[in-house]
Protein backbone atom coordinates (compact mmCIF):
# COMPACT_ATOMS: atom_id res chain seq x y z
CA UNK A 1 0.00 0.00 0.00
CA UNK A 2 1.27 3.20 -1.26
CA UNK A 3 1.90 5.69 2.19
CA UNK A 4 1.05 8.60 -0.74
CA UNK A 5 -2.11 9.01 -2.06
CA UNK A 6 -1.87 9.04 -5.89
CA UNK A 7 -4.40 11.56 -6.60
CA UNK A 8 -6.29 11.92 -9.55
CA UNK A 9 -5.69 15.24 -10.24
CA UNK A 10 -3.90 17.88 -8.22
CA UNK A 11 -2.06 20.91 -8.07
CA UNK A 12 1.33 21.18 -9.79
CA UNK A 13 3.09 24.04 -8.49
CA UNK A 14 6.49 25.29 -9.13
CA UNK A 15 7.53 27.95 -6.91
CA UNK A 16 6.73 31.14 -9.78
CA UNK A 17 3.24 31.12 -8.29
CA UNK A 18 4.74 32.34 -4.97
CA UNK A 19 6.53 35.23 -6.44
CA UNK A 20 3.44 36.68 -7.97
CA UNK A 21 1.02 36.51 -4.90
CA UNK A 22 3.79 37.91 -2.85
CA UNK A 23 4.23 40.86 -4.89
CA UNK A 24 0.46 40.85 -4.92
CA UNK A 25 0.73 41.23 -0.69
CA UNK A 26 3.57 44.14 -0.78
CA UNK A 27 2.16 46.11 -3.36
CA UNK A 28 -1.15 45.65 -1.23
CA UNK A 29 -3.37 45.04 -4.37
CA UNK A 30 -5.27 42.02 -3.17
CA UNK A 31 -9.02 43.20 -4.25
CA UNK A 32 -10.53 42.03 -7.83
CA UNK A 33 -7.68 45.04 -9.67
CA UNK A 34 -3.94 44.26 -10.48
CA UNK A 35 -1.19 43.53 -12.37
CA UNK A 36 -1.38 39.91 -11.85
CA UNK A 37 -5.21 40.32 -13.26
CA UNK A 38 -4.41 41.98 -16.10
CA UNK A 39 -1.15 40.22 -17.14
CA UNK A 40 -3.00 36.75 -17.09
CA UNK A 41 -6.47 38.39 -19.27
CA UNK A 42 -3.50 39.54 -21.67
CA UNK A 43 -1.36 36.06 -21.60
CA UNK A 44 -4.81 33.47 -21.69
CA UNK A 45 -5.99 35.41 -24.58
CA UNK A 46 -2.92 35.31 -26.43
CA UNK A 47 -2.29 31.56 -26.03
CA UNK A 48 -5.86 31.01 -26.92
CA UNK A 49 -5.70 33.13 -30.11
CA UNK A 50 -8.85 35.13 -28.96
CA UNK A 51 -8.99 38.94 -28.65
CA UNK A 52 -10.17 39.45 -24.53
CA UNK A 53 -10.32 37.22 -21.81
CA UNK A 54 -12.23 38.41 -18.76
CA UNK A 55 -10.82 36.71 -15.23
CA UNK A 56 -13.23 35.42 -12.98
CA UNK A 57 -14.42 33.48 -9.46
CA UNK A 58 -14.39 30.50 -11.21
CA UNK A 59 -15.05 28.68 -14.73
CA UNK A 60 -19.03 27.89 -13.59
CA UNK A 61 -19.01 31.97 -13.37
CA UNK A 62 -17.58 32.26 -16.79
CA UNK A 63 -20.57 29.69 -17.34
CA UNK A 64 -23.27 31.81 -16.11
CA UNK A 65 -22.09 35.02 -17.26
CA UNK A 66 -21.23 33.64 -20.84
CA UNK A 67 -25.31 31.63 -20.93
CA UNK A 68 -26.74 35.22 -19.34
CA UNK A 69 -24.90 36.50 -22.16
CA UNK A 70 -26.63 34.13 -25.10
CA UNK A 71 -29.36 34.42 -24.02
CA UNK A 72 -29.72 38.73 -23.64
CA UNK A 73 -28.36 38.42 -27.35
CA UNK A 74 -31.47 36.23 -28.31
CA UNK A 75 -34.17 37.38 -26.16
CA UNK A 76 -33.21 40.65 -24.89
CA UNK A 77 -32.52 41.94 -21.63
CA UNK A 78 -35.19 40.37 -18.46
CA UNK A 79 -36.50 42.07 -15.68
CA UNK A 80 -34.32 42.02 -12.80
CA UNK A 81 -36.41 39.17 -11.35
CA UNK A 82 -36.39 36.62 -14.24
CA UNK A 83 -33.26 35.20 -16.00
CA UNK A 84 -32.65 36.05 -19.93
CA UNK A 85 -33.69 32.42 -20.84
CA UNK A 86 -37.15 32.64 -19.39
CA UNK A 87 -39.40 29.87 -21.42
CA UNK A 88 -36.82 29.08 -23.57
CA UNK A 89 -35.04 25.57 -23.72
CA UNK A 90 -31.50 25.17 -24.42
CA UNK A 91 -29.72 21.87 -26.04
CA UNK A 92 -26.85 20.83 -23.45
CA UNK A 93 -24.17 18.00 -23.81
CA UNK A 94 -25.64 14.98 -21.65
CA UNK A 95 -22.19 13.53 -20.37
CA UNK A 96 -20.30 16.74 -18.24
CA UNK A 97 -19.96 18.26 -14.66
CA UNK A 98 -23.51 20.37 -13.85
CA UNK A 99 -21.49 23.15 -13.78
CA UNK A 100 -21.72 23.07 -17.87
CA UNK A 101 -25.90 22.78 -17.27
CA UNK A 102 -27.04 24.77 -13.79
CA UNK A 103 -26.40 28.40 -15.48
CA UNK A 104 -29.28 27.35 -17.63
CA UNK A 105 -31.28 27.14 -14.26
CA UNK A 106 -30.20 30.30 -13.27
CA UNK A 107 -31.21 32.05 -16.12
CA UNK A 108 -34.76 29.91 -15.74
CA UNK A 109 -33.97 28.13 -18.92
CA UNK A 110 -35.06 24.50 -19.77
CA UNK A 111 -32.52 22.38 -20.39
CA UNK A 112 -32.49 19.53 -23.10
CA UNK A 113 -29.97 16.51 -23.05
CA UNK A 114 -28.36 16.27 -26.30
CA UNK A 115 -26.82 11.99 -26.23
CA UNK A 116 -22.82 11.34 -26.50
CA UNK A 117 -21.07 9.56 -29.29
CA UNK A 118 -18.30 6.99 -28.69
CA UNK A 119 -15.65 8.57 -31.17
CA UNK A 120 -14.98 11.24 -28.69
CA UNK A 121 -17.63 10.97 -25.76
CA UNK A 122 -18.98 14.48 -26.35
CA UNK A 123 -22.32 15.63 -27.83
CA UNK A 124 -23.68 13.74 -30.81
CA UNK A 125 -24.12 15.38 -34.01
CA UNK A 126 -26.55 13.02 -35.30
CA UNK A 127 -28.53 13.90 -32.09
CA UNK A 128 -28.05 17.61 -32.29
CA UNK A 129 -29.17 17.86 -35.88
CA UNK A 130 -32.55 15.30 -34.44
CA UNK A 131 -33.34 17.69 -31.92
CA UNK A 132 -33.45 20.59 -33.96
CA UNK A 133 -36.46 18.44 -35.81
CA UNK A 134 -38.43 18.13 -32.47
CA UNK A 135 -37.44 21.85 -31.44
CA UNK A 136 -37.09 24.00 -34.02
CA UNK A 137 -37.17 27.01 -32.09
CA UNK A 138 -33.71 26.41 -30.09
CA UNK A 139 -31.43 28.93 -30.99
CA UNK A 140 -28.65 27.92 -27.95
CA UNK A 141 -26.18 24.66 -27.65
CA UNK A 142 -23.81 24.70 -24.89
CA UNK A 143 -21.35 21.96 -25.67
CA UNK A 144 -18.88 20.73 -23.03
CA UNK A 145 -14.95 19.10 -24.16
CA UNK A 146 -14.80 16.01 -21.95
CA UNK A 147 -12.17 15.21 -19.94
CA UNK A 148 -9.70 17.80 -22.20
CA UNK A 149 -11.29 15.85 -25.68
CA UNK A 150 -12.44 18.33 -28.23
CA UNK A 151 -15.79 17.38 -29.78
CA UNK A 152 -16.65 17.52 -33.26
CA UNK A 153 -17.23 20.85 -33.65
CA UNK A 154 -16.96 21.02 -37.45
CA UNK A 155 -19.95 19.45 -37.58
CA UNK A 156 -21.56 20.71 -34.62
CA UNK A 157 -20.75 24.49 -36.00
CA UNK A 158 -22.29 23.62 -39.50
CA UNK A 159 -25.15 22.63 -37.35
CA UNK A 160 -25.54 25.78 -35.41
CA UNK A 161 -25.04 27.61 -38.01
CA UNK A 162 -27.87 26.00 -40.54
CA UNK A 163 -30.35 26.33 -37.74
CA UNK A 164 -29.61 30.04 -36.75
CA UNK A 165 -27.70 28.92 -32.52
CA UNK A 166 -25.16 30.64 -30.90
CA UNK A 167 -22.91 28.49 -29.30
CA UNK A 168 -21.91 28.24 -25.38
CA UNK A 169 -18.55 26.50 -25.66
CA UNK A 170 -17.55 24.81 -21.78
CA UNK A 171 -13.66 24.41 -22.56
CA UNK A 172 -12.98 23.71 -18.60
CA UNK A 173 -11.25 20.71 -18.79
CA UNK A 174 -9.38 21.66 -22.16
CA UNK A 175 -7.45 24.60 -22.04
CA UNK A 176 -4.30 23.94 -24.54
CA UNK A 177 -6.45 21.51 -26.14
CA UNK A 178 -6.90 22.47 -30.58
CA UNK A 179 -9.34 21.50 -33.01
CA UNK A 180 -8.44 21.39 -36.84
CA UNK A 181 -11.65 23.79 -37.94
CA UNK A 182 -11.96 24.18 -41.42
CA UNK A 183 -8.75 23.07 -42.38
CA UNK A 184 -6.98 25.43 -39.62
CA UNK A 185 -5.98 24.27 -36.08
CA UNK A 186 -7.66 26.49 -33.35
CA UNK A 187 -7.52 26.21 -29.55
CA UNK A 188 -10.71 25.07 -27.75
CA UNK A 189 -12.01 27.88 -25.83
CA UNK A 190 -12.01 30.00 -29.02
CA UNK A 191 -14.73 28.09 -31.22
CA UNK A 192 -18.19 29.17 -29.43
CA UNK A 193 -19.67 32.46 -29.64
CA UNK A 194 -19.01 32.72 -26.19
CA UNK A 195 -16.44 30.76 -24.09
CA UNK A 196 -15.14 29.67 -20.92
CA UNK A 197 -12.29 28.34 -19.26
CA UNK A 198 -11.40 26.84 -15.68
CA UNK A 199 -8.42 27.37 -13.22
CA UNK A 200 -9.94 25.11 -10.61
CA UNK A 201 -7.55 23.19 -8.45
CA UNK A 202 -7.86 19.85 -10.44
CA UNK A 203 -7.39 21.72 -13.88
CA UNK A 204 -4.55 21.57 -16.07
CA UNK A 205 -3.34 24.76 -14.93
CA UNK A 206 -4.76 26.15 -11.32
CA UNK A 207 -5.36 28.92 -9.66
CA UNK A 208 -7.11 27.07 -6.91
CA UNK A 209 -10.08 28.56 -7.90
CA UNK A 210 -10.78 30.59 -10.84
CA UNK A 211 -12.03 30.94 -14.48
CA UNK A 212 -12.33 32.99 -17.67
CA UNK A 213 -14.80 34.19 -20.17
CA UNK A 214 -12.92 34.83 -23.65
CA UNK A 215 -14.34 35.99 -26.81
CA UNK A 216 -13.06 38.04 -29.55
CA UNK A 217 -15.92 40.78 -29.39
CA UNK A 218 -15.11 44.44 -27.26
CA UNK A 219 -18.45 44.86 -26.25
CA UNK A 220 -18.83 40.92 -24.75
CA UNK A 221 -16.00 41.48 -23.16
CA UNK A 222 -16.85 44.59 -21.77
CA UNK A 223 -20.60 43.45 -20.32
CA UNK A 224 -19.26 40.39 -18.67
CA UNK A 225 -16.58 42.61 -17.14
CA UNK A 226 -19.55 45.29 -15.75
CA UNK A 227 -21.59 41.86 -14.85
CA UNK A 228 -19.11 40.20 -12.55
CA UNK A 229 -18.28 43.79 -10.34
CA UNK A 230 -21.81 44.14 -9.16
CA UNK A 231 -23.30 46.20 -12.94
CA UNK A 232 -21.75 49.09 -11.05
CA UNK A 233 -22.64 52.09 -13.13
CA UNK A 234 -20.19 55.14 -14.05
CA UNK A 235 -21.31 57.37 -10.94
CA UNK A 236 -19.47 59.22 -8.20
CA UNK A 237 -22.26 56.35 -5.83
CA UNK A 238 -23.23 53.22 -6.32
CA UNK A 239 -25.65 52.95 -9.24
CA UNK A 240 -27.29 49.60 -10.70
CA UNK A 241 -29.15 49.49 -13.94
CA UNK A 242 -29.06 45.56 -14.40
CA UNK A 243 -28.35 42.79 -12.08
CA UNK A 244 -24.61 42.25 -11.44
CA UNK A 245 -22.59 39.73 -10.02
CA UNK A 246 -19.58 38.99 -7.31
CA UNK A 247 -17.67 37.15 -9.82
CA UNK A 248 -14.64 39.43 -10.22
CA UNK A 249 -11.19 37.06 -9.70
CA UNK A 250 -8.58 38.16 -6.84
CA UNK A 251 -5.51 39.39 -8.02
CA UNK A 252 -3.96 36.56 -5.22
CA UNK A 253 -5.24 34.54 -7.20
CA UNK A 254 -4.31 35.79 -10.40
CA UNK A 255 -1.16 35.46 -8.93
CA UNK A 256 -0.76 31.89 -8.86
CA UNK A 257 -2.60 31.51 -12.29
CA UNK A 258 0.39 33.93 -13.86
CA UNK A 259 2.38 31.48 -12.24
CA UNK A 260 1.47 28.19 -13.63
CA UNK A 261 1.20 29.99 -17.40
CA UNK A 262 4.30 29.51 -18.46
CA UNK A 263 4.36 25.37 -17.64
CA UNK A 264 0.50 24.11 -19.22
CA UNK A 265 2.10 22.87 -22.52
CA UNK A 266 4.80 21.19 -20.27
CA UNK A 267 1.49 19.60 -17.82
CA UNK A 268 0.17 18.67 -21.31
CA UNK A 269 3.34 17.13 -22.44
CA UNK A 270 3.17 15.13 -18.73
CA UNK A 271 -0.84 13.81 -19.34
CA UNK A 272 -0.14 12.86 -22.75
CA UNK A 273 2.51 10.90 -21.56
CA UNK A 274 0.60 9.33 -18.62
CA UNK A 275 -2.00 8.46 -21.39
CA UNK A 276 -0.09 6.59 -23.92
CA UNK A 277 1.59 4.86 -20.45
CA UNK A 278 -1.81 3.32 -19.91
CA UNK A 279 -2.50 2.86 -23.49
CA UNK A 280 0.42 0.49 -24.02
CA UNK A 281 0.36 -1.03 -20.15
CA UNK A 282 -3.79 -2.19 -21.07
CA UNK A 283 -3.37 -3.07 -24.36
CA UNK A 284 -3.52 -6.60 -23.57
CA UNK A 285 -6.92 -6.08 -21.66
CA UNK A 286 -10.85 -6.11 -22.90
CA UNK A 287 -10.77 -2.41 -22.74
CA UNK A 288 -10.43 0.97 -24.68
CA UNK A 289 -8.81 3.69 -23.26
CA UNK A 290 -11.12 7.32 -23.94
CA UNK A 291 -10.93 8.01 -27.09
CA UNK A 292 -10.44 10.99 -29.44
CA UNK A 293 -9.98 11.78 -33.30
CA UNK A 294 -6.63 11.54 -33.84
CA UNK A 295 -6.47 13.55 -37.62
CA UNK A 296 -8.30 16.50 -36.23
CA UNK A 297 -7.93 17.16 -32.31
CA UNK A 298 -5.14 17.21 -29.91
CA UNK A 299 -6.22 16.65 -26.49
CA UNK A 300 -4.76 18.29 -23.49
CA UNK A 301 -4.98 14.68 -21.83
CA UNK A 302 -6.76 16.43 -18.52
CA UNK A 303 -8.24 12.74 -17.31
CA UNK A 304 -7.07 9.46 -18.81
CA UNK A 305 -10.16 7.25 -18.70
CA UNK A 306 -10.98 3.66 -19.89
CA UNK A 307 -13.84 2.09 -20.83
CA UNK A 308 -14.82 -2.10 -20.30
CA UNK A 309 -15.33 -4.07 -23.46
CA UNK A 310 -19.09 -4.78 -23.25
CA UNK A 311 -18.52 -8.94 -23.38
CA UNK A 312 -15.83 -8.84 -20.06
CA UNK A 313 -18.18 -6.56 -18.01
CA UNK A 314 -18.46 -8.24 -15.01
CA UNK A 315 -22.27 -8.01 -12.87
CA UNK A 316 -22.09 -4.50 -11.57
CA UNK A 317 -25.63 -2.38 -10.30
CA UNK A 318 -25.66 1.27 -9.37
CA UNK A 319 -27.94 3.27 -6.97
CA UNK A 320 -28.10 7.36 -6.33
CA UNK A 321 -25.42 6.37 -3.79
CA UNK A 322 -24.23 2.48 -3.25
CA UNK A 323 -23.32 0.20 -5.57
CA UNK A 324 -22.83 -3.74 -5.99
CA UNK A 325 -20.90 -5.59 -7.98
CA UNK A 326 -19.55 -9.17 -8.59
CA UNK A 327 -16.16 -10.28 -9.19
CA UNK A 328 -16.06 -13.20 -12.83
CA UNK A 329 -12.89 -14.59 -14.16
CA UNK A 330 -11.86 -12.77 -16.92
CA UNK A 331 -14.15 -9.76 -16.59
CA UNK A 332 -14.23 -6.63 -14.31
CA UNK A 333 -16.29 -3.75 -13.43
CA UNK A 334 -15.70 0.11 -13.13
CA UNK A 335 -16.50 -0.15 -9.60
CA UNK A 336 -14.32 -3.32 -8.64
CA UNK A 337 -11.33 -1.45 -10.07
CA UNK A 338 -11.91 2.39 -8.38
CA UNK A 339 -12.09 -0.20 -5.43
CA UNK A 340 -8.81 -2.44 -6.03
CA UNK A 341 -6.82 0.80 -6.87
CA UNK A 342 -8.09 2.85 -3.82
CA UNK A 343 -6.71 -0.45 -1.72
CA UNK A 344 -3.32 1.15 -2.72
CA UNK A 345 -4.24 4.39 -2.03
CA UNK A 346 -4.77 5.65 -5.45
CA UNK A 347 -7.78 7.67 -6.67
CA UNK A 348 -10.12 7.07 -9.45
CA UNK A 349 -13.53 8.48 -10.58
CA UNK A 350 -16.51 6.94 -12.41
CA UNK A 351 -17.47 8.95 -15.82
CA UNK A 352 -19.51 11.94 -14.92
CA UNK A 353 -22.95 10.23 -14.78
CA UNK A 354 -25.10 11.68 -17.76
CA UNK A 355 -27.27 14.78 -16.46
CA UNK A 356 -30.62 13.24 -17.97
CA UNK A 357 -30.00 10.34 -15.32
CA UNK A 358 -29.62 12.92 -12.62
CA UNK A 359 -32.51 13.33 -9.82
CA UNK A 360 -32.73 16.98 -10.49
CA UNK A 361 -33.13 16.72 -14.64
CA UNK A 362 -34.85 13.85 -14.86
CA UNK A 363 -38.16 15.93 -16.19
CA UNK A 364 -35.75 17.22 -18.50
CA UNK A 365 -35.99 16.46 -22.68
CA UNK A 366 -33.24 13.81 -23.23
CA UNK A 367 -32.38 13.40 -27.22
CA UNK A 368 -30.59 10.57 -28.57
CA UNK A 369 -29.87 10.03 -32.48
CA UNK A 370 -33.38 7.98 -33.26
CA UNK A 371 -35.05 11.02 -31.14
CA UNK A 372 -36.68 11.03 -28.04
CA UNK A 373 -34.87 9.29 -25.22
CA UNK A 374 -37.05 8.91 -23.13
CA UNK A 375 -40.47 6.48 -22.83
CA UNK A 376 -39.60 4.43 -25.44
CA UNK A 377 -40.63 1.02 -23.80
CA UNK A 378 -43.33 -0.72 -22.18
CA UNK A 379 -44.52 -3.59 -21.63
CA UNK A 380 -45.84 -5.23 -24.64
CA UNK A 381 -42.83 -3.34 -26.92
CA UNK A 382 -39.18 -3.42 -26.39
CA UNK A 383 -37.42 -0.28 -26.29
CA UNK A 384 -35.32 0.48 -29.10
CA UNK A 385 -33.21 3.86 -28.12
CA UNK A 386 -29.17 3.20 -27.69
CA UNK A 387 -28.37 5.75 -24.66
CA UNK A 388 -24.76 5.88 -25.29
CA UNK A 389 -23.87 8.75 -22.46
CA UNK A 390 -25.46 5.79 -20.01
CA UNK A 391 -24.18 3.27 -21.37
CA UNK A 392 -20.26 4.97 -21.16
CA UNK A 393 -20.94 6.16 -17.28
CA UNK A 394 -21.95 1.99 -16.82
CA UNK A 395 -18.76 0.99 -18.38
CA UNK A 396 -16.27 3.61 -17.97
CA UNK A 397 -14.02 4.98 -15.11
CA UNK A 398 -11.46 7.80 -14.44
CA UNK A 399 -7.79 6.63 -14.15
CA UNK A 400 -5.06 8.89 -11.39
CA UNK A 401 -3.95 10.92 -14.39
CA UNK A 402 -1.97 13.29 -11.77
CA UNK A 403 1.35 14.33 -13.53
CA UNK A 404 3.18 13.96 -10.25
CA UNK A 405 2.34 10.18 -10.31
CA UNK A 406 5.52 8.53 -11.25
CA UNK A 407 5.86 5.79 -13.75
CA UNK A 408 6.86 3.42 -11.19
CA UNK A 409 3.18 4.05 -9.33
CA UNK A 410 1.44 4.13 -12.50
CA UNK A 411 2.71 0.81 -13.37
CA UNK A 412 1.46 -0.44 -10.11
CA UNK A 413 -1.98 1.03 -11.06
CA UNK A 414 -1.21 -1.23 -14.41
CA UNK A 415 -0.68 -4.76 -13.13
CA UNK A 416 -3.83 -3.69 -10.27
CA UNK A 417 -6.22 -3.46 -13.25
CA UNK A 418 -5.03 -7.16 -14.38
CA UNK A 419 -5.32 -8.30 -11.72
CA UNK A 420 -8.82 -7.31 -11.78
CA UNK A 421 -9.51 -9.20 -14.85
CA UNK A 422 -7.80 -12.47 -13.45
Amino acid sequence: MSTNKIWLSSPTMHGDEQKWVDEAIRTNWVSTVGANINAIEEQIAEYVGCKYAVALSAGTAALHLATKLAGEKLYGQAKPNAGTLQGHKVFCSDVTFDASINPVAYEDGDAVFIDTEYDTWNMCPEALEKAFDIYPEVKLVIVAHLYGTPGKMQQIKEICDKHGALIVEDAAESLGAKYKLNGEWVETGNIGDFNAISFNGNKIITGSSGGMFLTNSKEDADKVRKWSTQSREAAPWYQHEEIGYNYRMSNIIAGIIRGQIPYLDEHIAQKKAIYERYEKGLADLPVKMNPYDRKNSQPNFWLSCMIIDKEAMAPQVRGEQEYLYKHESGKSSPQEILDAIASINAEGRPIWKPMHMQPIYRTNAFITKEGNGRGNSNAYIAGKSVDVGANIFQRGLCLPSDNKMTVEQQERIIEIIHKCFE
